[in-house]
């Protein structure tokens, strides 16, 4: 099984948690940049973190064997912030760099005025930069949520192919599926949806136009959730053929949009993958 996770914050994770993943089947995945956990206080430290994401991650990733790519974005619960507002004004740099393969996570946490205003604006970048778009649908309110960020969507330059509508359920699906942007589903324990919420809702709305990834970050997550769906999808009857559409060839459709997917990685075994990143190493202590 190969699996492309287009969705989760490695930043977030341990060298271990690479190493399962390979041993899973996962051979790609896609980093949105997010919220740390507490609120950043300047915008150079986006900076710094866009930058570890287009470099520092992406080595860390190739030790594993798998294909590291990045969203780069003002996320939407940082959105509202006017210390981080002068992000919007340096995101075209980054959008612009090879490893970037959409603008994203973007969206609504609260549903303000301001969230209205860098919503807009980072919708237009995507179409300005030739992008897709990953839409944050927020964890409270989110059937509200999900209509206000159509309304905006409709206004906005990027035809709905070109987006993916994340953290979805099965309250939000029928909206998100007549919209016509892609539906992204987060199994994620406790909090969204789990595989087998998720098998029944592909036996609903089929394996077309359908992400699943595991967003796993700090919090109680699980970077091998789309493994565990994968299995599901297989022993409720699935065919081998719509699990691998489901979990690789949607998710390289969707960002293949951008152009810039990079898929072809040397196994960890092999030693191809460089052993430094601007002279630093992963590995601590020994020579």
């Amino acid at each position: 099984m190969r699996i492309f996770d287009p969705h989760i914050h490695m930043t977030s994770r341990t060298t271990d948690d690479y190493a399962a993943m390979y041993e899973a089947g996962v051979r790609a995945v896609v980093e949105p940049s997010f919220w740390l956990g507490q609120p950043r206080t300047s915008p150079g430290s986006f900076y710094d973190y866009f930058d570890s994401l287009l470099g520092w991650e992406p080595f860390r990733a190739a030790q594993h064997g798998i294909a590291h790519h990045c969203t780069i974005a003002l996320n939407p619960k940082e959105a509202g912030d006017p210390r981080c507002l002068p992000v919007l004004e340096e995101l075209p740099r980054y959008l612009a760099k090879d490893g970037v393969v959409a603008v994203g996570e973007i969206g609504y946490d609260s549903m303000t005025p301001a969230e209205d205003a860098a919503l807009a604006a980072q919708l237009q970048l995507a179409a300005d930069h030739g992008l897709p778009a990953l839409v944050h649908t927020p964890h409270r309110d989110k059937a509200a949520g999900l209509t206000r960020t159509l309304d905006v969507l409709r206004e906005s330059g990027l035809p709905p192919e070109r987006v993916v509508l994340d953290h979805l359920n099965e309250a939000t699906v029928d909206e998100a599926a007549d919209s016509g942007c892609w539906l992204g589903f987060s199994i994620y324990p406790d909090t969204k949806m789990d595989e087998h919420r998720m098998v029944r809702l592909l036996r609903l709305h089929g394996t077309a136009r359908v992400l699943v990834n595991s967003a796993a970050d700090w919090g109680r997550s699980d970077p091998l959730k789309t493994r565990a769906v994968g299995d599901a999808m297989l022993d409720a009857g699935f065919t081998d053929d719509e699990t691998d559409q489901v979990l690789w060839r949607n998710p390289v459709a969707f960002y293949g949009q951008s152009g810039r997917l990079e898929l072809d990685l040397a196994a960890p075994e092999s030693g191809a993958p460089p052993t430094t990143h601007e002279g630093n190493s992963i590995l601590r202590g020994g020579e």
